[in-house]
């Protein structure tokens, strides 16, 4: 088995593609080690001192290190423990649990805007932000202010305020006129 790593935009979070299916649908986020146990290979990932978040997307895996932690300490034990994982037949999340991921739900009187912004965050942001290791979904619509949750690699990436801003932000106001603003929000 050969593992390929992508370096992201976010300085502290690395890009492994293990050359199959990590997640059949939707994306898994682990912002901390108390949340892994419903992934024997989140849990694994865990495992090795100095990491700090784990992300699953269809066919990559991506994990956050803490500041005080350099790359080429951590990365053999990683490409290690991806490796003994995939090569242990276990599945990567636990028996009935489902990849904590996606949108929320909104069922308001602006239903029908959401379905707008959750079709555009779906088909032109998702896509992209996929590339770099990481996912944004929508968490709420209130008064023009669309709230957003970034996963993974855009967890605390430099440059996400820019890519909400001059990005996400732009493109829903310039297709939906409601749209007055987009928030990150911590969930």
């Amino acid at each position: 088995m050969f593992i390929q790593t992508e370096s992201t935009p976010n300085p502290a979070t690395l890009k492994f593609l293990p050359g199959q299916t990590v997640l059949e649908t939707g994306t898994a986020d682990f912002p901390s080690a108390e949340g892994a146990s419903a992934s024997p290979l989140a849990s694994r990932v865990f495992a090795v001192n100095g990491v700090t978040g784990v992300f699953f997307g269809n066919d990559f895996v991506t994990v956050t290190k803490a500041d005080n932690v350099e790359w080429d300490h951590i990365k053999p034990a990683i490409l290690g423990a991806i490796m003994e994982h995939f090569q242990s037949g276990q599945p990567v999340m636990a028996g009935e649990a489902i990849a904590p991921s996606g949108h929320a739900d909104h069922d308001g009187p602006d239903g029908e805007i959401v379905v707008q912004i959750k079709e555009l965050l779906d088909t032109r942001v998702r896509p992209a932000v996929a590339q770099d290791g990481g996912d944004i979904t929508f968490h709420g619509f209130d008064r023009g202010v669309v709230y957003l949750h970034m996963q993974g690699a855009c967890a605390g990436c430099p440059s996400s305020t820019l890519t909400l801003k001059m990005g996400i932000e732009n493109l829903l106001r310039h297709y939906i006129p409601e749209v007055t603003e987009v928030r990150p929000v911590a969930v």
